[in-house]
């Protein structure tokens, strides 16, 4: 018995949010076909989910309970297993301390909710490809 080995190798996706209605709507927005994704609810779930397993890319919310959005960055930030994974926070909050301050601390992206499907699958893509070669 032969298995089929595919060509190209999914990138895995690290969507981090408290609220679970956002994490199945980026479900439906992503296509699975190309990407692999995986989900947590809240930064204590996502540094579970990150001890068993380095994703290509993580895109996390900001404001969460317990550890928020860029605390956990700052976690990710200083494990030398993770430091270089692209690092994207999602917000509903329209706000410019947040925004300047995700840039301060070197995130690569900032993207504001709600976002419509084509938004996120081009802000993926290009990081993706971006960072596929580092």
């Amino acid at each position: 018995m032969s298995l089929k080995k595919s060509k190209e190798k999914k990138s895995t996706v690290l969507f981090i949010d408290d609220e679970p209605a956002w994490l199945e709507i980026i479900r439906l927005a992503v296509p699975n076909d190309k990407l692999k994704i995986v989900t947590a609810e809240g930064g204590e779930a996502a540094l579970k989910v990150l001890h068993k397993k380095v994703p290509d890319l993580i895109m996390s919310d900001v404001r969460m309970p317990f550890i928020n959005g860029f605390d956990l960055f700052q976690q990710v930030k200083k494990d030398p297993k993770l430091n270089k994974i692209p690092y994207v926070f999602m917000s509903s909050i329209d706000d410019f301390d947040a925004k300047r301050t995700a840039k301060e601390i070197g995130a690569d992206g900032y993207i504001e909710k709600p976002f419509d499907s084509e938004q996120i699958r081009n802000i993926i893509s290009d990081l993706l490809s971006r960072f596929h070669h580092r």
